[in-house]
C-alpha cells in the first residue's frame, strides 16, 4: 500500500514535470513564432521606408539640377538680351550723330 501511494506520486509527478516542459516548449515556440510574424510584417516596411527616402533623394537631385539649368539659361538669355539692348542703343546713338552732323553741316 505503501509502494502503491509512491508509485502514485512518482506518476503524478512525472506527469506534472512533462506537462511543464510541454508548456515551456510551446511558450518558446509562440515566442519563435511571433519573432517571425514581426520581422515577416516589419522587413517590407523598411524596404519601402528606404525606397521611399531614395526616391525623395533622387527627387531633390532632379530638382537641383532642373532649377540649376534653368537659372543657367536665364542667365544667358538675360545676357544676350541685355547684349542685343547695348547694340540697339548704339546703333541708335550712330544715327542721331550722323542726323546731328547732317543737320548742322549739310552736304555741299
Amino acid at each position: 500500500m505503501a509502494n502503491d501511494a509512491i508509485n502514485d506520486f512518482s506518476v503524478a509527478l512525472s506527469n506534472l514535470v512533462d506537462t511543464a516542459g510541454k508548456l515551456v516548449q510551446q511558450n518558446v515556440d509562440l515566442v519563435g513564432t511571433g519573432v517571425k510574424a514581426i520581422v515577416s510584417v516589419v522587413e517590407p516596411l523598411a524596404k519601402s521606408a528606404l525606397d521611399l527616402a531614395g526616391n525623395a533623394a533622387n527627387g531633390a537631385g532632379q530638382l537641383l539640377q532642373n532649377t540649376t539649368a534653368t537659372a543657367g539659361q536665364l542667365l544667358q538669355s538675360a545676357t544676350t538680351t541685355a547684349g542685343q539692348l547695348v547694340q540697339s542703343v548704339s546703333c541708335t546713338a550712330g544715327e542721331v550723330v550722323q542726323n546731328v552732323t547732317a543737320v548742322i553741316i549739310p552736304k555741299k
